[in-house]
């Protein structure tokens, strides 16, 4: 997979005037930046908080999946992807579902870009947790997963391998071999495929987070077992 690194300028929920993005950000008001963050329905598309497309529109957000490829590093073959944005209604159902086929018991990586001013991000890692226990802490920290633009999730079955990512970006990216099962409860939830939809990655876009975010963040590495070091 090419994926355009995201523009990630420091733009938080919190604040009463977020910084500008470089782009096309750059040449508008305070008041037009906040009114532009303010809008979170494209059609029948409805955004959550964590993300915003550029000022210009450059992509307008929609519904829907392609086919992908991710090429790793280490010379092995071409994995196959699917990559998927969901309406906000549907979102966390989708992702709670799309992570079932990867078997009772996981792995899972929390992403966070949190206090990262310029771009990056970490990974933080816990193996073998029962799905079940998963999906329970994951419930009680829907609001941080769908919202905070600095937090991303994937779950991790290595011996298969598959994996399920909810990214930064509010995107579901699905690795591995077999799709069909993936395909199948995108259909089930009414994301169809679209072989030429554009995701808001491949443009310039905004995050959004804030220090409570932040906060929820800890809580959600303490009750995983993760090194609140990080």
């Amino acid at each position: 997979m090419a994926f355009v690194p995201p523009v990630k300028p420091n733009t938080t929920a919190d604040s009463a005037t977020p910084a500008k993005a470089p782009g096309s950000f750059a040449r508008i008001t305070e008041e037009q930046l906040e009114a532009h963050l303010r809008v979170d329905r494209y059609g029948d598309f409805l955004l959550t908080d964590a993300i915003r497309p550029s000022y210009d529109l450059q992509i307008v957000p929609r519904q829907g999946y392609r086919h992908d490829r991710y090429d790793p590093r280490d010379g092995q073959p071409p994995i196959p992807v699917l990559m998927a944005a969901a309406s906000r209604p549907i979102l966390f159902d989708l992702f709670m579902e799309l992570i079932e086929p990867l078997g009772p018991v996981a792995d899972v990586v929390l992403e966070t870009s949190h206090r990262r001013r310029n771009g990056g991000h970490d990974d933080l890692y816990r193996e073998h947790i029962d799905l079940p226990v998963l999906k329970s802490i994951l419930y009680d920290y829907e609001d941080l997963l769908l919202n905070d633009g600095c937090t991303g999730i994937a779950v991790v079955n290595p011996h298969i391998p598959q994996e399920v990512q909810f990214d930064e970006h509010k995107l579901l990216i699905c690795y591995g071999r077999p799709l069909g099962v993936f395909e199948g409860i995108l259909a089930e939830y009414g994301v169809r495929r679209d072989p030429s939809i554009r995701f808001i990655t491949e443009a310039e876009h905004v995050h959004s987070s804030s220090e409570s975010y932040y906060r929820r963040f800890q809580q959600l590495c303490c009750q995983l077992g993760l090194d609140e070091n990080w």
